[in-house]
């Protein structure tokens, strides 16, 4: 067996995606990992992986596609009426007050318009490994723009924020919530909060591969830590985080931080998104039709403050339709630093879903594209 050999299945008309991933998997020498899967109309079509040690049952952090099950947990607590979008977050955790927050609503947390991404003087990679010592911090902080006057990621921190008014409103975590309402009756491989007895299926995220000459000029141009950039990427911290090592810590794992903890599989990633819209191995979708298009409605676009032009957002997940442009206008889902992908396109009837152990150069991942434009060639011609 060699490290470029592509294992798995497609469905009859999907030959086309494996023959793209063997291209990807290709042209990274096998050094990568990947994993790739999709379903149409809840039906999974494919399910490939390929790279040395990797298996489809392999685990590896998410990070950000995580916030992709934090919002699918917030929408299903909104739909049964638990959570109020538009109710300021203090109602419910009155610290969250402090320092002009007292207006700011779960809905300007989840588009990224709340002006709080992160706290003066950074957080350790211990407090961002738990939610409710991020929220702990995050209470006293000074928003670093007017709330709902523009917008700018949160990228380790807005899920605390969500999780809190759970925590708040329910006597309950999100990540329970999760577990208990959409992971185990779905059976699907994608955890916040990885239990022990799982850990023998984790393999650790690796940094990219660069010359001496590329990784100089990219740490020379890396905006300073204490930047809006800076901030939200938890770089105003001492020492600054390291995102691989952070990804790979056990209590990253065991706490699941709902904004950038999970640990999953590709099969996990697109097995969620199928059953939030379609609903899978013959059990009902958790998401209702009204549900689903509130939640894709495009709400914060433009240059985004931390983000800049890879912004755009629908209301907690990222803007998909904007960013494939193949795709249908109301795409949602949510990529990882370290390389995952997933989304649903509810009016193709296509959940996918795609991890690498490996960072890109610069945080580019040229292969989303390819991999997502095969698969929707493949199901919009069958």
């Amino acid at each position: 067996m060699t490290s470029t050999e592509v294992h798995g299945t497609v469905a009859d008309g999907f030959e086309q995606v494996r023959e793209a991933f063997a291209a990807v998997v290709a042209e990274q020498d096998g050094q990568v990992g990947a994993q790739l899967a999709a379903y149409t109309h809840g039906r999974q079509v494919v399910d490939l992986w390929a790279g040395d040690e990797v298996s489809g049952d392999t685990l590896t952090g998410i990070y950000s596609s995580t916030k992709g099950a934090a919002t699918l947990v917030t929408a299903l607590l909104a739909q049964e009426g638990v959570l109020d979008l538009d109710e300021p977050v203090a109602r419910n955790w009155p610290e969250f007050a402090a320092a002009g927050k007292d207006q700011i609503t779960l809905r300007d947390v989840l588009t990224h318009r709340s002006g709080v991404v992160g706290v003066d003087g950074g957080l350790s990679a211990a407090e961002l490994a738990d939610d409710a010592l991020i929220a702990r911090r995050l209470a006293g902080q000074r928003p670093y723009w007017r709330p709902g006057s523009a917008y700018g990621y949160g990228g380790f921190v807005s899920f605390a924020m969500v999780n809190e008014v759970i925590r708040r409103v329910t006597g309950r975590s999100l990540q329970q919530i999760y577990d208990e309402r959409i992971r185990v009756p779905y059976r699907l491989d994608l955890y916040l909060g990885l239990p022990e007895s799982e850990e023998d299926r984790f393999l650790p995220i690796q940094w990219w591969t660069a010359t001496p000459e590329q990784e100089a000029a990219f740490w020379t141009n890396l905006p300073g830590p204490h930047s809006i950039l800076g901030i939200g990427y938890g770089l105003n911290s001492t020492p600054p985080l390291d995102q691989v090592a952070f990804a790979n810590t056990r209590a990253v794992r065991a706490n699941g931080p709902a904004s950038a903890g999970g640990v999953g599989s590709a099969r996990g990633l697109a097995g969620l998104y199928a059953a939030a819209v379609w609903g899978i191995d013959g059990q009902a979708p958790f998401l209702k039709p009204d549900t689903v298009a509130e939640f894709a409605q495009l709400h914060s676009t433009g240059a985004d403050l931390v983000r800049g032009e890879q912004g755009n957002y629908a209301l907690g997940f990222q803007a998909k339709g904007l960013q494939y442009g193949f795709l249908s206008a109301n795409v949602f889902g949510h990529d990882g630093s370290a390389g995952s992908e997933a989304f649903a396109d509810p009016r193709a009837g296509i959940a996918f879903g795609y991890t690498r152990r490996r960072f890109g150069f610069a945080w580019s991942y040229p292969e989303h594209d390819r991999l997502a434009a095969a698969v929707h060639d493949a199901a919009t011609a069958s």
